[in-house]
C-alpha cells in the first residue's frame, strides 16, 4: 500500500498564484479576445483592451459579469503575468519602454502554458498512489520551472506544444495510477462531444474526461469523484449539487467558468466561484 506522499512543491513559491499588482496588464494587453457571450467587443493581440486604466487596473473590475465580460472573471493566468513584468523583464514597463512590448506580450502566452503545467505537475505529485512516477514528474517540473526563468529570446524558441505533450504523457501515466484502485468500471470520455449532454446523477467517478466538451452540460448530482477533469471544458455547465471531491486536475478557470450551488462540493485549494448560488438565494438559512 503506497504511504503518504512527498510534501508537494508549494505553488506559491513556484510563483503559480496570481498577483495583478506585480503585472502590467499582460492579460488585457497580449491575448486577443472576440465578441462573443464571454466578451462585449474584439480585441485584437498586443491592443491593450479599452477598460485597462493607467495604473494597468481594471476600470470596471466589480462589474465585469454584469456588463458583458465574464471571459475576464474565468481567466487565470497562474502567475505568468507578474513573472514575465518582474522577472523575465526585470520591472519593465511596456508604457514606458515601448521597445519592449512586442517581446514582452510574446513571452507572456509561453510562460502561461507553462505555469499551467507546473500547476498540474505539483498537483500530481501530491498524490500518494503515482509515487511510481513521482521522480520523472519532479524533474519534469523543475525542468518546467527552469524554462519559465529564461530569457525572452529562449522563450520565444520553445517548442511548447511538445513540452505539454511530453507533460501531458507523464501526467496521464500519474492519473491512472491515482485512479487504479477505485471500483466499478471507469468510464473513458477523453476528448468526447458531450456538449449539452443530460448527465444528471450520473456515476462518474474515477471517469477519463480529458479534453471533453462538457459546455452547457448537465452534470447536476452527478459524482465526478477522482475524475481527471485535465482540460475539460466546463463553460456552462451545471454543476448544482455535483461532487468533485478528489477530481484531478480541476482547475480555478474551469470551476468559475461553470454553474453551481451551495450543494456543489469541489476539490481543496478551490474556491467557491462568486456568481454560484448560494444559501441566500434559497429559504433563509438556519441561524441566520
Amino acid at each position: 500500500m503506497a504511504g503518504p506522499a512527498p510534501a508537494a512543491p508549494d505553488r506559491a513559491a513556484l510563483g503559480l498564484v496570481s498577483d495583478c499588482a506585480s503585472c502590467f496588464g499582460l492579460c488585457c494587453v497580449a491575448l486577443p479576445f472576440a465578441a462573443s457571450a464571454d466578451f462585449r467587443s474584439t480585441k485584437e493581440a498586443g491592443k491593450p483592451c479599452r477598460n485597462l486604466q493607467d495604473d494597468f487596473r481594471c476600470g470596471i473590475h466589480a462589474e465585469l459579469r454584469e456588463t458583458g465580460w465574464r471571459g475576464c472573471t474565468v481567466f487565470d493566468c497562474f502567475g505568468a503575468g507578474q513573472k514575465v513584468s518582474r522577472v523575465t523583464f526585470g520591472g519593465t514597463d511596456w508604457r514606458r519602454e515601448p521597445g519592449s512590448a512586442r517581446a514582452m506580450f510574446e513571452a507572456f502566452p509561453v510562460v502561461r502554458q507553462l505555469h499551467e503545467l507546473l500547476w498540474y505537475l505539483s498537483e500530481a505529485l501530491a498524490l500518494p498512489a503515482a509515487r511510481p512516477v513521482h521522480g520523472e514528474l519532479r524533474r519534469a517540473l523543475e525542468a518546467v520551472d527552469r524554462l519559465s526563468r529564461e530569457s525572452a529570446e529562449v522563450l520565444a524558441a520553445a517548442d511548447v506544444p511538445a513540452i505539454r505533450a511530453e507533460t501531458g504523457d507523464l501526467l496521464l501515466r500519474a492519473s491512472e495510477l491515482a485512479r487504479a484502485g477505485l471500483p466499478g468500471r471507469r468510464r473513458n470520455h477523453r476528448g468526447a462531444d458531450l456538449v449539452g449532454a443530460r448527465l444528471a446523477g450520473a456515476d462518474l467517478r474515477g471517469a477519463n474526461l480529458r479534453g471533453a466538451y462538457l459546455i452547457a452540460a448537465d452534470l447536476s448530482r452527478a459524482d465526478l469523484r477522482s475524475a481527471d477533469l485535465i482540460g475539460a471544458d466546463l463553460r456552462d455547465a451545471d454543476l448544482s449539487g455535483a461532487d468533485l471531491t478528489g477530481s484531478l486536475f480541476l482547475t480555478q478557470p474551469q470551476l468559475t467558468a461553470a454553474r453551481g450551488d451551495a450543494a456543489t462540493r469541489i476539490p481543496d485549494g478551490l474556491t467557491r466561484p462568486a456568481h454560484w448560488a448560494r444559501p441566500s438565494d434559497g429559504p433563509p438559512a438556519a441561524g441566520r
